[in-house]
């Protein structure tokens, strides 16, 4: 899960990274009380969950408080890179900024390891220091059972080469934010720019961080963080069901039970779905192991909830979950959705092999449900759902 600016900010100030003050509104009036809170001047800021902000115009600088209720008015509302702003942060103004720093870790899936990530150059061309003039950033691998101690700190401050006269402060900065990283299960924190100014101390001016879902289960706290509004309607729903569902732009609905399994099938709709006009998979649903009747209903009830689905693909291996279970679980989920009141209209092709296929395969069949069609083959149940998606 990614953070606004704000959340991130928060975070760190809750673990001590050095922040300055600042507090999101979501209307331009409230610009006015929030800057005379913070001494009459701010900066305005645009809450997106994108870079980029700054060049397009969504960081202001506003002197007075009237200045930050114009500044907001033409920050709210904007477009950046396809995300509409709905709130903006009013920071405090930073003391003159002398230098700008980037500082960040991360987990880095390539090497199964954790890397920490720093440079002198940093601000609003990172991303183009680090593709054109690799070398001035540094990166350091870090060892999750031995985590960043000062000592290591000072490591990573050496190889990014900062000025003597802020390396310790730099080194202070990378231990708290390794701190924040592990307390909050993060799989990203940055701090960009991590500013020297003119007083000398160095300040994290913005962050951006990125939360592990898996760790939701000792994260409770973070549920507060979720921008709700932003969520997508049947995402928010599947996940209520305990459900792994990703809405794609498609029209065949997908349940598989193994994630591997339903990223295979995803690869075969979208390949049968060129000989049809283009049709692609709707969503990524994993029901997983245990494929009850309720399991399935919740499944079909949130795909068929798409408007965007003209058919449904169910793609079974029965393993440790027989596929006489399952087909069982599709025809008791049509009828627990008809008996809730669901109009049932979409196609359902379902493939099933494995561990007592046959007898799953037979359920179907003396079920004899009109909308329900059996295919034995992987391919060919693609291409048949892909077939009835395009007819629709």
């Amino acid at each position: 899960m990614d953070l606004f600016e704000y959340q991130a900010r928060d975070l760190f100030a809750k673990h001590g990274v050095p922040v300055l003050a600042g507090e999101v509104i979501d209307t331009p009036e409230a610009a006015r009380e929030a800057t005379e809170r913070l001494g009459g001047k701010s900066v305005v800021k645009a809450q997106v969950k994108v870079g980029g902000r700054g060049k397009a115009g969504g960081v202001k600088l506003a002197a007075t408080p009237d200045e930050a209720v114009a500044r907001a008015t033409d920050i709210l509302g904007m477009d950046i890179k396809g995300h509409t702003v709905h709130k903006v942060m009013i920071a405090e103004t930073a003391p003159e900024i002398l230098e700008e720093y980037y500082v960040s870790y991360l987990l880095d899936r390539t090497n199964r390891t954790f890397l920490a990530m720093a440079s002198v150059a940093g601000g609003m061309d990172i991303e183009e220091v680090a593709a054109t003039t690799p070398e001035k950033l540094a990166k350091v691998p870090v060892d999750a059972n031995e985590g960043v101690s000062i000592e290591k700190a000072r490591e990573i401050v050496a190889q990014a080469q900062f000025p003597a006269e802020v390396a310790e402060q730099v080194a202070e900065v990378m231990v708290t934010l390794w701190k924040t990283f592990v307390a909050e299960d993060a799989l990203l924190v940055e701090v960009n720019p991590l500013a020297k100014v003119a007083s000398g101390d160095v300040i994290a001016l913005d962050g951006k961080v990125s939360l592990d879902e898996n760790a939701d289960f000792r994260q409770p706290e973070h549920e507060a963080l979720v921008d709700k509004a932003a969520a997508n309607p049947l995402e928010a729903a599947a996940k209520a069901k305990n459900l792994n569902y990703v809405k794609l732009d498609g029209e065949v609905g997908i349940i598989g039970n193994g994630a591997g399994l339903v990223m295979s099938t995803l690869d075969v709709v979208a390949y049968a779905g060129e000989a049809h006009g283009g049709v692609k998979p709707a969503n990524f649903l994993d029901i997983g192991g245990g494929a009850s009747a309720e399991v399935m209903a919740n499944g079909l009830e949130i795909i068929l909830g798409d408007p965007d689905v003209k058919s449904v693909f169910v793609n079974v291996f029965g393993g440790i979950t027989a596929c006489d279970e399952v087909a069982n679980g599709i025809v008791q989920a049509l009828e627990l959705l008809k008996s809730k009141g669901e109009d049932v209209t979409k196609p359902l092709v379902v493939r099933l092999d494995g561990n007592n296929a046959e007898l799953g395969r037979k359920i179907l069949s003396d079920a004899n449900h009109p909308l329900v069609q059996r295919v034995d083959t992987m391919d060919g149940a693609a291409d048949k759902a892909a077939e009835l998606a395009a007819a629709k």
